[in-house]
């Protein structure tokens, strides 16, 4: 049975002052929360089995009722430290979502995840530019490498880009590991050099996007799971801001559809 854990520990700076006593997945849109969104399409393609890796006001998710874990670090350390501290979760049976707590998603996309069988999946949003035009001036300067090879296969991704042609989607921040793979993941980040530096940070404040480019280049397989749109990232004040005025005059659904 596949499982999903939340990722939603960190302190969401960019979205204050709506964060300054409130985790990012408990920011609202369109009137709910970005967890009870997450959770909600979860539900309805049959993924029940949810956890949250929690750190800021982690007692405010406890009390809803969420299966929750804790990173008591998650003031000075990044995503992947909040990956691993839900240990226990990754290591029961079953494939493994692994999805950011400050984005929503339609259900459309999320089923041609689950129906992915590689080793490892990535989301990738292929019609990224429509929604960065949307958030930013210059979507280029927010922007990450993203390079699919002719298997359908990413080889490339988290970088800074220089031009547009190095960039062939967008990850979401949705993954999905088989769980016939599931222990090898664990095992390849414990045997993860502490002392290194991945794209210019130190261990614990690793990037995502710096770990799964380190699987990619040991062999791992990671297969691009192609959507257009249909998703949202919650990054900063100005992103809600866009998407509740686009709700209210109902022109959200170009991004994404909105279910109540």
């Amino acid at each position: 049975m596949t499982r999903a854990l939340i990722l939603a520990a960190g302190q969401g700076t960019r979205l204050r002052p709506l964060t300054n006593n409130k985790p990012k997945c408990l920011v609202p849109l369109a009137g709910k929360s970005l967890l009870a969104r997450q959770v909600k399409t979860l539900q309805s393609s049959g993924v029940t089995n949810i956890h949250i890796a929690t750190g800021f006001c982690a007692d405010q998710i406890k009390e809803l009722g969420y299966e929750t874990s804790l990173n008591p670090r998650y003031a000075e350390t990044n995503m992947v430290e909040t990956l691993f501290s839900a240990r226990d979760f990754i290591e029961q049976d079953g494939d493994l979502i692994i999805a950011y707590g400050d984005i929503v998603y339609e259900s459309e996309n999320l089923e041609l995840l689950l129906a992915c069988n590689d080793e490892i999946a990535l989301m990738i949003d292929v019609k990224w530019r429509d929604l960065w035009s949307l958030r930013l001036e210059n979507p280029l300067e927010d922007a990450e490498t993203l390079v699919i090879d002719d298997y359908g296969y990413v080889t490339e991704l988290g970088k800074k880009p220089e031009n547009y042609e190095c960039i062939q989607g967008q990850y979401t921040g949705l993954i999905k590991i088989h769980s016939d793979k599931v222990q090898n993941f664990i095992k390849f980040y414990n045997l993860m050099d502490r002392g290194a530096t991945y794209d210019g940070k130190d261990f614990d404040n690793m990037y995502m996007t710096s770990f799964l480019q380190n699987l990619i280049d040991s062999g791992w397989k990671a297969k691009a799971v192609v959507v257009e749109s249909g998703w949202l990232e919650v990054d900063s004040v100005g992103d809600l801001e866009h998407y509740e005025e686009m709700y209210n005059k109902g022109k959200l659904g170009q991004f994404y559809k909105v279910v109540d």
